[in-house]
């Protein structure tokens, strides 16, 4: 903890110089209400300090309900104040015609430096989280039976799905009825516990998915060999289906994330259907300009737009992935009854959740199958536009959706719309039973963020996020490679006294020669150039010693059909990587050395 201190000094060192005001009383705050509250300050207290800041650039004020974990000096809380009186009023609160974006961003990266801490929550937190991701999956229900019973409601969210997504629906369609959709594995966990290489042995089928994915043409490498196969497939009818597996993974110090983890016969045709969705959509003219799944740099530009111009607005949604029900995507793909039918088919109807049991979900999927953020930013656009067609009291049209490129687009939760539709989406949106977070959805002043792009009228007031702690030893390797990252992040920020702190004590743990973003090896970037300890004696090329990621894959043999259905599951023309037949997976243990490598 009190290299997490003494960071965060360095850090106020250098906002003392770029803002020209001093800090000296911030540190002494923060070393003391360390000493008093623990990592919660710097995690959860200082985070929510950020979270009104940004709540009072966006009312354009500080208001008496904001900051009540911190002393007032006037209208203004006493911390940070040298940095918040560049930007409010010391006397009235109110924001000044122009503010200092140099103390803007200043105020962010020092509050939210250590928001993103992965560190394990206390057992309370994580039990209050199962509980209410039980009691979001409840409110899903209701919210469906009340929508249910709503004719209009499913008759306009069908016809503005269909409008927006006909060409794509139909391609999937029939690729589906060709069996055109090529399966994969994933690295990851599955609920069964079956790991790596050995996903391609299972003999596991439901019979809900041999009805759209036969077993001889995805689960076998063809149909011979699902003739010659004595055992055959194990069915499993929908009672003896395994159920996902809810787990939490760390996200910060005051709440877990909770995914669920798919059967790995589950995933692997959702892996399918996935990939069907995201190039279709990507390589459509249209659906490529309103839904993002890889790219988040035409979010980040559109955010950039709206904070400038005030005529675009970001919103987020608390619980996103969370409360998109069955009900959603059967209307999704109501004029679609095969692909409708394909996609219900897997997803697994039950979770295992822990001191709740096994439960019948209400939600279509949780974060961890393959379709939740697909599907969810379809959901998302459809309602979307349920609240543009209300408010401009037209049925929506491709022409009337072409005009819209470049004002309206989503990316999983992040949705950007026009201003003038801000009330009448939201509305759309709560009526089909999802959740507005607006501590983190902002319209009204020149504050934007979306995609992990944040904005004030047009500038960059992004911040550097540190994710692990900091590391003691060699042995930390996943805390070493994070600092590392931390470093390099800080350093091209412009907090150039923290990354020399951060230098010297990575440089007591490994090597940190200067080297260019593209070396294999960890060390400094900088913005001159990269440093020469020796030439290399047979290619006579620059090397530097530094530490190496040489994490393995965990052996896991396979051979016969599994080996062979592998072969044709491949995808692009790069041969596969080395003894992939013996490795597999994400490396269980991961380990750094050091080596003489280059350093470009």
């Amino acid at each position: 903890m009190k290299s997490h201190v003494l960071l965060l000094g360095r850090m106020l060192e250098d906002v003392s110089i770029q803002c020209r005001t001093s800090t000296t009383h911030d540190y002494n705050t923060v070393v003391r209400r360390v000493e008093d509250e623990g990592l919660s300050f710097l995690t959860i207290t200082l985070p929510q300090f950020a979270k009104d800041f940004e709540k009072a650039l966006e009312n354009g004020r500080v208001s008496p309900e904001l900051f009540l974990s911190f002393k007032k000096s006037q209208s203004l809380p006493a911390f940070a104040q040298g940095l918040t009186s560049q930007v409010f009023d010391r006397i009235s609160g109110a924001l000044l015609d122009e503010p200092s974006i140099t103390a803007i961003q200043a105020v962010r990266q020092v509050c939210n430096l250590f928001k993103k801490l992965e560190l394990p929550c206390t057992s309370e937190r994580e039990k209050a989280a199962f509980d209410a991701y039980v009691e979001c999956d409840n409110q899903v229900g209701i919210s469906a039976a009340r929508l249910k019973d709503t004719r209009y409601a499913r008759e306009d969210f069908e016809r503005v799905a269909n409008t927006i997504f006909r060409d794509l629906f139909m391609k999937i369609d029939r690729k589906v009825f060709h069996y055109d959709l090529i399966p994969k594995h994933g690295p990851g966990a599955t609920a069964d516990r079956v790991k790596a290489n050995a996903k391609y042995d299972v003999r596991e089928w439901t019979t809900r998915l041999e009805q759209w994915f036969p077993a001889g043409e995805y689960l076998y490498p063809s149909w011979s060999h699902f003739c010659e196969d004595e055992t055959g497939p194990i069915w499993l009818e929908p009672w003896d289906e395994l159920p996902s597996r809810v787990v939490s993974v760390p996200k910060t110090l005051k709440t877990p994330r909770i995914i669920a983890i798919e059967p790995s016969y589950m995933q692997y045709v959702q892996q399918s259907l996935c990939e069907a969705l995201v190039d279709g959509t990507e390589k459509d003219d249209i659906l490529t300009e309103f839904i993002g799944f890889t790219d988040q740099e035409k979010n980040r530009t559109m955010a950039c737009h709206g904070s400038s111009s005030g005529d675009l607005a970001t919103l987020d949604l608390s619980e996103a992935s969370d409360r998109v029900s069955t009900q959603h995507v059967e209307w999704l793909f109501g004029h679609h009854s095969s692909l409708a039918g394909c996609v219900m088919a897997c997803r697994s109807s039950k979770a295992d959740v822990p001191f709740h049991g096994v439960i019948a979900l209400n939600k279509y999927a949780s974060m961890g199958s393959a379709l939740t953020f697909p599907l969810e930013a379809m959901v998302f656009l459809t309602v979307i536009f349920l609240g543009i067609e209300k408010e401009l009291k037209v049925p929506l049209t491709r022409k009337l959706l072409t005009e819209y490129v470049g004002k309206v687009r989503v990316y999983g939760d992040d949705i950007i719309v026009p201003v003038q539709f801000v009330q009448s989406v939201t509305d759309a949106l709560e009526t089909f039973g999802f959740k507005v977070n607006v501590d983190k959805s902002f319209w009204t002043g020149k504050f934007r963020e979306s995609c992990g792009g944040d904005f004030y009228d047009g500038y960059d007031v992004s911040y550097v996020k540190a994710k692990r702690e900091i590391p003691s030893s060699r042995k930390q390797v996943q805390e070493i490679i994070s600092t590392v990252a931390l470093r390099n992040g800080l350093y091209y920020a412009g907090y150039w006294r923290t990354a020399d702190y951060l230098d010297h004590l990575l440089s007591r743990i490994i090597p940190m020669p200067t080297i260019h973003p593209d070396s294999p090896g960890l060390g400094r970037h900088t913005y001159l150039d990269y440093e020469i300890q020796r030439i290399c004696p047979n290619l006579q090329r620059p090397l530097v010693r530094a530490a190496v990621d040489v994490s393995r894959p965990p052996r896991s043999p396979v051979s016969g059909t599994g080996a062979l259905l592998k072969f044709f599951l491949k995808r692009g023309d790069e041969p596969h990587e080395r003894n992939h037949l013996e490795r597999a997976g994400r490396p269980e243990v991961p380990d750094i050395k050091l080596r003489w490598v280059t350093p470009y």
